[in-house]
């Protein structure tokens, strides 16, 4: 039996297995070969990343004490700067290298910098000396200038490899600091890929907020402006996360009149902890965490020191008011519907990647809990009145919640016969029970809706009519959207539950179809249903289970040939290309209704015939809050918001109705 384990075999592969498929790679090399394993990926957050790398080291400076400005350029063809008047990068000789500056091996040579002990930084985001040395790795032309000793050095670099010596370039009497100059490689991220000035924007008024000693100078080649980002702009704080807090809820009615902020700082080094949060009455919730001035998206022990104080704290006070029943809160009880900012500096801080978006150091639950525990009791205690609405607050969340847990949600795979009893009258099911290939259209009206029965496909295709425009859940209380009929008929029929329950594995039907008329009022009710996916169930959105049909506008007829248009634009081409020098009759459909199912069926309902759009949502955090405040801004109960909008885009609004 051994014998036969061990007998040779003849080889299928293409080449030899011996040493000299053993491959070494030297230098930085690795990192070009595998960029994701130190950024993440090659993708738009990846590249952008390449920024706050270099940022993090200019605020490690500020941190510490020893800068006092940071200024963030972007210029034309990809080229950012980010320089600060810190202490600059060391330019003697490395002792271990005695042919190198300290500069250049920090820029060529992966686990190299002053971060790894307490000796040079005793708190710092940078903590695998691999930051600059990766950007300069993946970067086609990186400069670095240092002004330091009065004097001014400067030396380049292309992927990885010095271009130049390291040389003095003349005197600077009157400027200190680290200037990093560089442009991201393409052969890397691809030739479409660019710096997109609103989210440099963002990354660096964010930095000053995290830390209210430095001022942030933010610079960018006008030519590069398309949004309302400003050209220039100076950030500084000196009230640092209350600050920022205070600016996102700009006026919004809270649960407390003076939303629960402040920091602390521990003896002997342990760190210090930051932090700010409002509960906003018509707040989908909004979570900011950091350490050392890194963004954690994913939160941490850091996320749960803050849940396992805020919960307990209220504990506390429901036992000191007499309300019993506050024995079954939960932290997400007092934390849904937050606007909340922690920011956290602690000494050799553990993340779960080198992207750091997840703190695991385990001693970053017990400070922020102490921290927040002991001044969220003198919050709540020093004004009753105070105490008692945010109390009353969090109790109904904690009623809402168990409501919801009350209710079963429904499954695909139960039996038919419990599908009957349990799904919503008006929802005329498809006969597969797998969710695999089905689809789930939302119609407008009985109308719309008999013709879209007659016309869908049994055994994929189910149709959920609703009553015209539903109600409008981002300006709307939880309890009035639990009480809406259509709401919780549509909630029903899905299967896969709302918000924090919100479970997409649950889901009945793989896509879900938002079919409206293709009018004002139509777009209006798609907005409206789009709205209620995106605070409700916004992760069955981020996996793209959510579509716009595009029914036609128009039917166009000559002689025996047909078309449809989807709008006026397409109606146009239409009758310059297909019916060019035909008299063409138009009809208007004012309504799927007046379509009959055949029609319906091959223009907005057949898979092999029709278009749809999928709906996204961004997976970049910034992103995501640039959503949530369009949302919020568009949609939410503050009509000053909406008719700003409407004024500034009016001369808009004018043209396209002219032009139709």
């Amino acid at each position: 039996m051994a014998d036969d384990l061990f007998a040779s075999t003849p080889s299928t592969s293409s080449g030899n297995y011996d040493a000299s498929a053993i491959e070494v790679l030297e230098g930085l090399e690795p990192v070009r070969r595998r960029p994701g394993m130190y950024i993440g990926g090659t993708d738009e957050r990846a590249f952008h990343h390449l920024a706050a790398e270099v940022l993090d080291n200019a605020m490690d400076e500020a941190v510490a004490g020893h800068a006092t400005r940071i200024e963030v350029t972007l210029a034309a063809g990809n080229r950012i700067t980010i320089a600060d008047n810190g202490r600059g990068i060391p330019v003697d000789p490395h002792p271990k290298f005695p042919d190198k500056s300290a500069l250049e091996v920090i820029l060529t040579t992966l686990h190299s910098g002053g971060k790894f002990s307490d000796k040079a930084y005793a708190t710092s985001g940078g903590l695998h000396g691999v930051g600059v040395s990766v950007v300069n790795a993946l970067s086609t032309d990186t400069v670095v200038e240092v002004a330091r000793n009065r004097e001014l050095f400067r030396q380049t670099f292309s992927r990885g490899h010095p271009t130049s010596k390291l040389e003095v370039v003349g005197a600077a009497p009157n400027r200190r600091g680290t200037s990093v100059s560089f442009i991201p490689d393409p052969d890397i991220f691809g030739a479409a890929a660019h710096f997109r000035p609103g989210r440099l924007y963002r990354l660096a008024r964010s930095k000053a907020y995290l830390y209210a000693g430095v001022e942030i100078r933010w610079r960018c080649d006008p030519s590069l402006i398309g949004d309302d980002t400003p050209a220039e702009a100076v950030f500084q704080f000196p009230g640092g996360l209350a600050d920022h807090l205070q600016e996102q809820i700009a006026g919004r009615e809270c649960a407390t009149a003076n939303f629960f902020s402040g920091k602390q700082d521990f003896p002997n080094a342990q760190g210090s902890v930051e932090w700010a949060v409002a509960w906003p009455l018509w707040s989908d919730g909004s979570y900011s965490y950091y350490c050392n001035t890194i963004p954690t998206p994913d939160g941490g022990t850091h996320e749960n020191g803050l849940r396992s104080g805020l919960v307990k704290g209220m504990r506390a006070f429901a036992d000191l008011v007499g309300q019993k029943k506050a024995k079954d809160l939960t932290a997400d009880d007092v934390m849904t519907g937050s606007e909340l900012m922690l920011s956290v500096f602690i000494r050799d801080p553990q993340f779960q990647s080198q992207t750091k978006d997840r703190l695991t150091s385990p001693e970053a639950a017990g400070l922020v809990e102490k921290a927040v525990r002991d001044h969220f009791d003198h919050f709540l205690a020093d004004n009753m009145e105070r105490g008692k609405a945010l109390l009353g607050y969090v109790l109904d969340r904690m009623d809402e919640r168990l409501r919801r847990k009350a209710e079963r949600e429904v499954k695909r795979k139960t039996a038919t016969a419990g599908r009957k009893l349990r799904l919503p009258g008006k929802l005329t099911d498809c006969a597969n029970d797998d969710p695999a290939g089905t689809e789930l259209f939302i119609v407008e009206g009985d109308s719309a809706g008999g013709s879209a029965k007659q016309a869908r496909d049994r055994k994929t295709q189910a149709i959920l009519p609703i009553r015209g425009k539903i109600l409008n859940v981002a300006s709307a209380s939880s309890a009035k959207i639990l009480a809406n009929q259509e709401i919780a008929d549509l909630i029903q029929a899905l299967g896969c539950g709302v918000r924090e329950k919100c479970n997409p594995d649950l889901l009945r039907y793989e896509r879900i179809v938002v079919m409206s008329d293709a009018d004002v009022d139509g777009a209006h009710i798609a907005t409206l249903l789009m709205t209620f996916f995106f605070q409700e169930m916004a992760e069955v959105v981020r996996r793209g289970h959510l579509y716009l049909a595009q029914p036609p506008l128009y039917r166009l007829t000559a002689g025996t040939k047909s078309a449809y248009a989807r709008d006026d634009a397409h109606r146009a081409e239409l009758e310059a290309t297909e019916f060019k020098g035909k008299k063409v009759e138009v009809s208007r459909f004012k309504g799927l209704g007046e379509m009959n199912p055949q029609q319906l069926r091959e223009t907005t309902m057949d898979p092999a015939k029709r278009s749809m759009t999928r709906v996204v949502l961004p997976q970049e955090y910034e992103e995501r809050q640039s959503v949530r405040d369009l949302v919020d801004r568009l949609m939410g109960k503050n009509p000053e918001h909406r008719f700003a909008f409407i004024q500034a885009n009016a001369a808009q609004m004018d043209e396209a109705a002219i032009d139709a």
